[in-house]
């Protein structure tokens, strides 16, 4: 009987930490929405009213690493950089997509939560 309320304490702690550890990656992966974001706003700001261009841009892969002045770079990030280092989803396998809209005058962000099951989308417009 004992060991039954310690394994059933055991599994109940195991399902709270790991509700815990995704709540943290949520929170993350917003905060780094938000990032990008402002680095964009900075980008809009220098650059005519414009965003960077860009279709399904893995954002922080190996091919998008920093946004510079004239910008997303693949290495060697020089002039002036308005994000050093683009960040990643913290789970392996998941990404951060960009697109630019019509002109250049809008974006979207796609992104997933664990916390829901449908795609999250910021743009230039909302938080998402």
């Amino acid at each position: 009987m004992v060991i039954a309320i310690i394994a059933l304490l055991s599994t109940l702690s195991v399902v709270a930490l790991n509700s815990a550890r995704a709540k943290s990656r949520d929170a993350r992966r917003q905060s780094d929405i938000k990032q990008i974001r402002t680095a964009l706003d900075m980008y809009y700001d220098s650059n005519n009213q414009q965003y960077p261009a860009g279709d399904g841009v893995q954002l922080g892969k190996t091919d998008y690493v920093c946004l510079t002045s004239a910008g997303w770079a693949t290495s060697g990030c020089s002039g002036t950089i308005l994000m050093q280092k683009v960040p990643t989803d913290p789970l392996t396998g998941r990404n951060y997509t960009y697109t630019v809209g019509t002109n250049n005058s809008d974006y979207t962000i796609q992104y997933n939560l664990e916390s829901t099951t449908t795609t999250s989308t910021a743009t230039s417009n909302t938080n998402g």
